[in-house]
């Protein structure tokens, strides 16, 4: 399924190290981004970068309100710090029905309190960079990982034209300049992809390729 505009839209809580460079290459993915923080400094050093930011106490549900966040389906808690304000914040979107809370966790303790009370998926940032992060929040990408000299490896479902055909025969290669090299069908291991391979549409994609090249496939429906 294509991405809808609201798909394209995700607040950023909390705007340090891990938040701030989320918030930017979310950005520069194309995406409309609300970012918050209680720190004015940090808000006031991204207003130019980011298409909205604001100064806020995050577990304060009304302040949130007033700045629209429950309309946004995507959410990124990049508190870091803050343990309790970590996790009012995760609870509170969870309370709005936002349908997907990424949240920072300090620990793994921290991330399985997050999960319990809303987090749809835990990042702990010494894993998890924000670049990469932000590529796993846009869109069908299922993991993210980039190399020297502007080439990646993204993990992701398969778009509906490729479906139901043999590899060889989409001419991915060919049309969008990426590589299927391996593919997981549901209940087994990757396995290496060969031009006889048969993509169907629970199947996941190993995808490499250069940077934007991945990007874009990983765009398309």
């Amino acid at each position: 399924m294509a991405d809808t505009k609201d798909d394209r839209r995700v607040v950023v809580i909390g705007l340090g190290r891990f938040g701030g460079s989320l918030a930017i290459e979310l950005t520069r993915l194309g995406c409309e981004v609300l970012g918050l923080d209680h720190n004015p400094k940090r808000v006031q050093h991204f207003a130019d970068e980011l298409t909205h930011a604001a100064v806020v106490d995050s577990t304060d549900a009304d302040a949130l309100a007033q700045l629209d966040v429950p309309t946004f389906r995507r959410a990124v808690v990049g508190i870091g710090s803050d343990i309790e304000a970590s996790i009012l914040t995760t609870s509170l979107l969870s309370e709005f029905g936002t349908e997907h809370i990424w949240a920072k966790a300090v620990s793994r303790q921290h991330g399985r309190i997050l999960e319990r009370v809303g987090a749809h998926r835990v990042v702990l940032p010494e894993y998890d960079m924000g670049e990469r992060v932000a590529h796993l929040v846009t869109g069908r990408m299922l993991d993210y990982i980039e190399f020297d000299d502007d080439y990646a490896i993204v993990k992701t479902t398969p778009p509906v034209q490729a479906v139901g055909k043999p590899l060889g025969e989409t001419k991915l290669r060919v049309r969008y300049g990426v590589t299927v090299v391996g593919i997981k069908r549901p209940g087994t291991a990757f396995t290496y992809a060969t031009p006889e391979t048969v993509v169907q549409a629970e199947d996941v994609l190993a995808v490499a390729g250069r940077r934007d090249d991945v990007e874009r496939f990983a765009e398309i429906d």
